[in-house]
């Protein structure tokens, strides 16, 4: 009984801190994870190419921005969609609105230190200076810009996201030096009144 008792509280405070939080999922030797909180990871499938991107789902439950932990994007993985950088892969992210608010719009980020912004050194982005990634990037919304300097982002808006209502993005990201382990920022953005 009291085995049960602790299973049970467990269960409430990782619910409690951000949502349930998922087991990391690898494949093709990278590893995704909901670590950070604020969303669950509810699929990972692909290979990183063009004609099999990773296909990213998630269910977004807040209150704060869903930060994807990406660990295992190494010079071994290699580059998989034909860009001039070191290390790169396609991804489609399906992200599902459980906030119970409506969403004016998305933006990613990527950065290699969880709470700073990528710099041009650290190679780092969503296929910067490709024509590759140029032609990849897609959304369900109406609207997409991207911003390679001072920080790597892709916004995208122009439609609302309801509850319930899921969104899809297609980006590339790639890296001139990879590391190990980096973190795509997720925000949300929600109507000004």
């Amino acid at each position: 009984m009291t085995v049960l008792r602790l299973f049970l509280g467990v269960l409430l405070l990782r619910a409690a801190l951000g949502g349930a939080v998922a087991d990391p999922v690898t494949v093709e030797g990278v590893t995704f994870s909901d670590e950070l909180g604020n969303f669950k990871l509810v699929s990972v499938t692909g290979k990183g190419s063009i004609e099999d991107p990773f296909v990213v789902k998630e269910e977004v439950t807040g209150p704060n921005d869903p930060v994807l932990v990406i660990k295992g994007f190494t010079r071994d993985f290699g580059n998989r969609v034909a860009t001039q950088h070191t290390a790169a892969f396609a991804m489609v992210k399906i992200v599902v609105n459980k906030t119970g608010r409506a969403w004016q719009g998305y933006q990613l980020e990527l950065r290699e230190i969880e709470n700073r912004p990528s710099t041009y050194e650290d190679g780092l982005s969503f296929g910067q200076a490709s024509t590759v990634a140029d032609q990849y990037v897609n959304s369900s919304l109406p609207h997409s810009q991207r911003l390679d300097e001072p920080e790597d982002s892709l916004g995208f808006g122009g439609d609302s996201i309801l509850p319930g209502a899921e969104a899809t993005f297609r980006f590339i990201i790639s890296d001139m030096s990879p590391l190990y382990r980096f973190y795509l920022v997720q925000r949300p953005q929600q109507p000004l009144s």
